[in-house]
């Protein structure tokens, strides 16, 4: 039977942290993880890339330009060399980050957070690097509440391949009817408004929508009405109090 995302002891809409709260801290930092967990976040959305030495690396672009004081493609670079460099992102007093390894990031999340790797380079394709990610995920304990996402249903699919119950979703910025192939899907926002039946189509089929809106706060009452079953957000402290306070009074109706 395919696994599916299910966070337990936990409702829906689920709070997914966009690389964190890189609102309040650089993204894809450890300090923007553990700020989104404090926010009550109910899963953490990161990056992920390979370095020239194997290590998985949380970052979103595949160069160190815009969010570090270094430069360089992460694959043309060791771990040693990207973990020398601050992962600032030019915002004063974390001149101390560093960007974080897959392991660091898993080591930190919490046993109630799931964990969503936005898989972002085409080393993915290769099986022994999807062999080498699921054993990483669960050498770590985190595999069971793991999903992988991209925008390449072939990056996806290579990991499906090697772990058959592995949960996958696609992003996509026109595709205006859910895939059948997924588990999760993240729709840009607009879609919504295009197909008005894409959520209930995409529940029919079992698969769980999370709409690519990181600022949701103006559509939230819409995505709630809907159905939604996530909401990501690059302010996991903002939308998780908004997101409380939509279920509450429409509790109190």
């Amino acid at each position: 039977m395919q696994r599916k995302l299910e966070i337990p002891d936990k409702n829906k809409p689920y709070v997914m942290a966009h690389r964190g709260n890189r609102a309040a801290c650089p993204e894809n930092t450890l300090t923007a993880f553990q700020r989104a967990f404090q926010d009550g976040a109910d899963i953490l959305e990161t990056d992920l890339h390979l370095s020239k030495d194997g290590k998985f690396i949380c970052i979103h672009d595949a160069t160190l330009d815009r969010t570090t004081d270094g430069s360089g493609n992460i694959a043309d670079l060791t771990s040693t060399q990207i973990k020398s460099v601050s992962a600032f992102n030019h915002m004063a007093g974390f001149e101390a980050e560093r960007i974080p390894f897959l392991e660091e990031t898993a080591a930190v999340l919490p046993k109630d957070v799931a964990l969503a790797l936005e898989l972002k380079s085409d080393r993915f394709l290769e099986e022994k690097v999807c062999q080498q990610l699921l054993a990483e995920l669960k050498n770590a304990g985190v595999l069971e509440r793991t999903i992988v996402l991209s925008f390449s249903m072939q990056r996806i699919l290579s990991v499906r391949k090697v772990e058959a119950d592995m949960p996958i979703g696609l992003i996509t910025m026109s595709k205006i009817s859910p895939p059948k192939e997924v588990d999760m899907v993240g729709p840009f926002f607009p879609i919504l408004w295009l197909n008005p039946h894409y959520i209930q189509t995409a529940h029919r089929r079992g698969i769980l929508v999370c709409p690519l809106d990181p600022t949701p706060e103006p559509r939230l009452k819409h995505y709630l009405r809907k159905g939604s079953d996530a909401i990501i957000t690059d302010n996991s402290a903002v939308t998780c109090q908004a997101v409380k306070q939509l279920l509450q009074e429409n509790n109190e109706k």
